[in-house]
């Protein structure tokens, strides 16, 4: 016995209806007129020789039968979309193994993992804090995200991101002993995630290289440097992308609004036979989507206070964003 199903624009007429309560707002969700919205639940009606709304006042009211309908209509369409995401979802499951440069892996990374996971729940990831090139070629990663000049052959590159670098500061540190001018930072502890190029470029690029310069911690990596900002323990060199969701969220603060380019940028790699399988297709895709969308919100707007005119001078010329 072949059974017979009301026509599906109609039905969906009727749940958007249904759950957003108004015409004007269904019309809108699947991008008609308020008039075809009104023509498709006429026509549901008649088709099922029942009445589904009524209205009371300016407000749409949905009739008893309407209201056993409801569910089921709702259920279905749940059902289909459900079905429609798994069908269009690639098809990659198992274990990924990804070598990530330190500081982008803790601080821009980690944060959105979830975001992944919920996105691709069959893929387990496995991490490494990592800025070696000789992962590339190592069997125990499929995926590396290095931060270098991106001269590396023999591999699929692609570079990711290029970054500015400018002065963060705890705000606790920075209210309890202000930074009002390039001069007070001779008054701060300076944290370096290089051997101080990085800090040279930037007082260069600000016209203070003859700046009496106080205590000063050496870290071996940025990520580290950066960490020591947020505790409070000095001034470090922060970059445009791990020390985003930082600033974003208040942990840190731009003190002045002068940035310079870093030498060297971001950059994914993995071997030819990795970059064709669909699993490593899924993490790349996503990497950059992340990328791009992090970018539209601008969370790493160097917004300081102090203004500083900006002397030409080289990149950055360091390996530290590591």
């Amino acid at each position: 016995m072949i059974k017979r199903l009301p026509p599906l624009n109609p039905l969906r007429a009727f749940e958007a209806t249904a759950r957003l309560g108004s015409l004007s707002k269904a019309a809108s969700e699947l991008s008609v007129t308020h008039g075809a919205i009104s023509h498709q639940i006429r026509a549901l009606e008649q088709s099922l020789k029942v009445k589904l709304f009524e209205r009371i006042g300016p407000r749409l009211k949905l009739t008893p039968q309407g209201a056993e309908l409801l569910p089921a209509v709702s259920t279905a369409f749940d059902g289909i979309a459900a079905a429609t995401a798994r069908m269009t979802r690639p098809t990659s499951t198992g274990r990924l193994s990804i070598s990530c440069v330190p500081a982008l892996l803790s601080l821009w990374l980690i944060p959105r993992l979830s975001r992944f996971t919920a996105r691709f729940p069959d893929i387990s990831l496995r991490l490494a804090a990592s800025n070696d090139p000789q992962d590339i070629r190592s069997p125990d990663i499929d995926l590396c995200v290095l931060y270098g000049e991106g001269g590396w052959t023999d591999c699929w590159l692609r570079k990711w991101s290029d970054l500015e670098l400018f002065p963060v500061v705890s705000p606790t540190l920075i209210n309890n002993r202000p930074i009002r001018a390039i001069r007070d930072l001779a008054d701060h502890v300076m944290l370096h995630g290089d051997d101080g190029r990085e800090w040279h470029t930037w007082l260069a690029a600000a016209d203070a290289l003859d700046l009496q310069r106080g205590q000063q911690h050496l870290f071996s990596d940025a990520r580290l440097s950066t960490e020591a900002a947020v505790h409070g323990h000095g001034v470090a060199l922060g970059d445009s992308v791990t020390a985003s969701g930082l600033l974003a969220k208040g942990q840190l603060v731009t003190p002045f609004n002068l940035s310079v380019p870093a030498v060297h940028a971001f950059y994914v790699a993995c071997r030819h036979e990795v970059r064709s399988t669909p699993i490593a297709q899924v993490f790349i895709d996503w990497l950059y989507a992340e990328r791009d969308e992090a970018a539209g919100r601008a969370e790493a707007a160097v917004a300081g206070q102090i203004s500083i005119r900006k002397k030409r001078v080289q990149k950055a010329g360091s390996v530290a964003r590591q």
